[in-house]
């Protein structure tokens, strides 16, 4: 893994998924912090998403979950420094590691299965950023913030 720690946190929608994906990063040994819920009340996503986002350092990845995955995309976006990419296959969280640093990953629950997650999960975090012409362009989006 290329990072210390994975924070991950989700609304009522992901709250299943989340922690489905807690018990694979437990097989894996991967350390992590669970930000809640901590059932499936309903409870809203962005109070999640800022959550999360608040925590994410160069040390960090996040995972974020709900039931499109849209929303807490758009709420951690709000955040600087901080690229989500919301992901539905391996190839698109590969390349939003090699192509745009992205440091938190945002999942749909009710847009893909557990394996599918698993997978996803797999190729952002171990894929390293490229670098090269992409920090021009990441810091192009940072002075927007």
């Amino acid at each position: 893994m290329l990072k210390e720690k994975i924070f991950i946190a989700s609304d009522h929608a992901g709250f299943k998924l989340k922690e489905e994906i807690i018990l694979f990063l437990k097989d894996l040994k991967i350390t992590y912090e669970d930000l809640g819920p901590f059932d499936a009340n309903r409870c809203d996503y962005p109070d999640f998403a800022h959550s999360l986002s608040s925590k994410i350092d160069e040390k960090t990845f996040g995972i974020l979950i709900c039931g499109s995955g849209i929303g807490m995309s758009i709420a951690a976006n709000r955040h600087k420094n901080i690229r989500c990419a919301l992901c539905n296959e391996p190839l698109s969280a590969k390349l939003s590691r090699e192509h745009n640093d992205a440091n938190v990953l945002a999942l749909g629950s009710r847009l893909i299965g557990i394996d599918m997650a698993f997978e996803i999960i797999t190729s952002f975090i171990n894929t390293s950023f490229s670098g090269g012409r992409h920090c021009q362009r990441i810091s192009k989006i940072e002075e927007l913030i």
